[in-house]
């Protein structure tokens, strides 16, 4: 089945490939906000572990998926080598840093509004928050897509297709985290899904403008991949690891940060 997909990707146009794979992304977002349909409550040391999960599938993306192939492609020897990688990760979290002060979002498990003062409702607020993550998510995958298209030696189709599975597997986890808490306030089942699912639509648009971006102007590509790793790495940092230890018992996001880990290093091995 696997091995299907990446041969039918492989033959398609890049930004369409890149298309579909972060169509995939979004729709298992709405599979995890879908939940509210038949619980209104999630046990929380469920929820730990699969932030944990979340934010192990995130690091592993943005070190093997993402950093080593941006070192790998760039010339140069010693510091020059690496150079485009730094830039390009520090470029990543100062973009995400800069929308995380300016950009108002709610944060639903430290009950506090951050970014600039709005008089928009929680609820607008809390999908704001998620969407912050899905964006260098997107970016990711569109990249990847288009450094295949490239024919960059150091990307692969079925490494594109191991971050957009990985991408979309801790995916699952952020459409709970938006819907669950949602239905929680009182709102009704129909609208918690909308705004859960919602909160992924970003994603394919950022994928088909990363693979644009990339497939044409090709110095970029390093830069560009070290920019969606940035980017992840801010929102492990800044969101997801503090999100998931607000529970006394931290060993379950703890477990789920390792399990997380290992199965996108594996996907990005066994399939890139």
């Amino acid at each position: 089945m696997m091995d299907h997909v990446i041969n039918y990707l492989s033959e398609v146009n890049p930004v369409l490939a890149a298309l579909y794979a972060s169509t995939f992304t979004w729709l298992v977002t709405a599979l995890g906000a879908a939940f509210v349909f038949f619980f209104k409550t999630m046990n929380r040391n469920f929820l730990d572990a699969m932030l944990g999960f979340t934010g192990g599938v995130m690091v592993a993306a943005s070190i093997w998926s993402l950093l080593i192939p941006a070192i790998d492609m760039s010339e140069g020897e010693g510091f020059m080598q690496v150079f485009p990688a730094v830039v390009g990760f520090l470029m990543g979290t100062g973009f995400l840093f800069a929308l995380d002060k300016l950009l108002p979002h709610f944060h639903v498990n430290f009950k506090q509004v951050e970014g600039v003062k709005s008089p928009w409702q929680k609820t607008t607020l809390l999908v704001l928050a998620i969407t912050l993550h899905n964006i260098p998510e997107g970016l990711a995958v569109g990249v990847l897509f288009g450094a295949v298209a490239a024919g960059v030696p150091e990307a692969s189709i079925g490494g594109a297709v191991a971050l957009a599975v990985g991408i979309g597997l801790q995916n699952f986890p952020e459409g709970i985290a938006v819907a669950m808490p949602l239905r929680r306030m009182g709102i009704s089942r129909r609208k918690s899904f909308y705004y859960g699912q919602l909160s992924a639509v970003v994603e394919p648009l950022a994928a088909v403008l990363g693979a644009f971006a990339v497939a044409f102007f090709t110095p970029l590509l390093p830069y560009a991949l070290a920019f969606a790793a940035g980017a992840m790495m801010f929102v492990v940092v800044e969101e997801v690891i503090p999100e998931a230890q607000q529970n006394k018992d931290s060993d379950w996001a703890t477990l789920g940060f390792i399990g997380g880990f290992i199965l996108m290093m594996s996907l990005d091995v066994v399939l890139g």
